[in-house]
């Protein structure tokens, strides 16, 4: 069993994580790989290209918080990926630092359960190809730069929506839904629901709100607009400026993502603790 192993190079406590995880691996005669970035920071030999840790590595170990997650989640390829949470709000790394190794053991046992989690697939041409590029929480188009209010088109298996003036659109799956889409005022929804929230940044219509689909739909967005570049962001990152025009097709990827459960918290407790859901205000704050 080989392990790939993710950190957030910005956080010296991923750092400290990095090498006791490693002495562990070496004590328990595990083999692992840092992927390329990580290795360099930390200064270690054990190093492999992306591409590579999703071909020869079994179990995938993030060091980070959301965001580290999400990244390595794009090149788990389905195996299972053990989320420690070295950042803040931590809503999907599933084990505090302090479970890091008894979580490493239950792996190692292969006493351990999986949350299988839907993706989006977004389909978009780069250099004159089509390509698809799978997102765990989000697919979102902006205004970005543009200086006026642009229109955004929606087709729904090809149908017309609705054309939406706003900022931007949020194509969230249920995990992404307390992501963007919960900032942008888009509803909770929970983990396992087969649906897509489509949610709109800042419109500027009255009658405009979130829509909740079924994820068998294939949702298509344009921008309708003279000019300008439109920045596609794909689980926050920036993929292309889609042009005036251009469509971007998003449908439910066939390939899912596995990530280790922490059998001592579950989904309940997380709204609670991680957005104080239901809790009150104490008074004087």
């Amino acid at each position: 069993m080989t392990f790939a192993i993710f950190v957030n190079i910005t956080r010296t406590r991923a750092f400290e994580l990095a090498r006791e995880l490693a002495s562990w691996l070496e004590a328990q005669g595990m083999d692992y790989l840092f992927e390329q970035q990580s290795a360099l920071a930390l200064g270690s030999p054990k190093s492999a290209t992306v591409e590579e840790l999703s071909k020869s590595c079994d179990i995938f170990v993030s060091l980070g918080g959301d965001g580290t997650l999400l990244y390595t989640s794009h090149y788990s390829v389905a195996k299972p990926v053990i989320g420690i949470n070295v950042g803040n709000l931590g809503f999907l790394t599933e084990f505090s630092t302090a479970e890091m190794l008894p979580a490493m053991e239950q792996v190692l046992s292969g006493n351990y359960s999986i949350h299988t989690r839907s993706q989006l697939e977004a389909s978009i041409e780069v250099d004159g190809r089509m390509r698809q590029i799978n997102a765990l929480n989000d697919v979102v188009v902006e205004k970005g730069t543009f200086s006026r209010i642009p229109t955004f088109v929606i087709r729904l298996d090809d149908e017309v929506l609705g054309s939406y003036r706003a900022d931007g659109i949020i194509i969230a799956t249920s995990t992404g839904s307390t992501g963007y889409s919960l900032s942008a005022g888009g509803p909770i929804i929970a983990p396992k629901s087969n649906v897509f929230v489509i949610t709109p940044i800042c419109p500027h219509m009255l009658t405009v709100r979130p829509i909740v689909i079924s994820d068998d739909k294939v949702i298509t967005v344009s921008v309708e607009a003279p000019d300008g570049g439109f920045p596609l962001n794909i689980d926050g990152q920036l993929r292309k400026l889609l042009a005036p025009n251009e469509a971007v097709r998003v449908r439910k990827s066939p390939q899912v993502i596995n990530l280790v459960a922490n059998e001592k918290r579950n989904y309940c407790e997380v709204l609670r603790t991680k957005l104080l859901w239901g809790r009150e205000q104490p008074e004087g704050q």
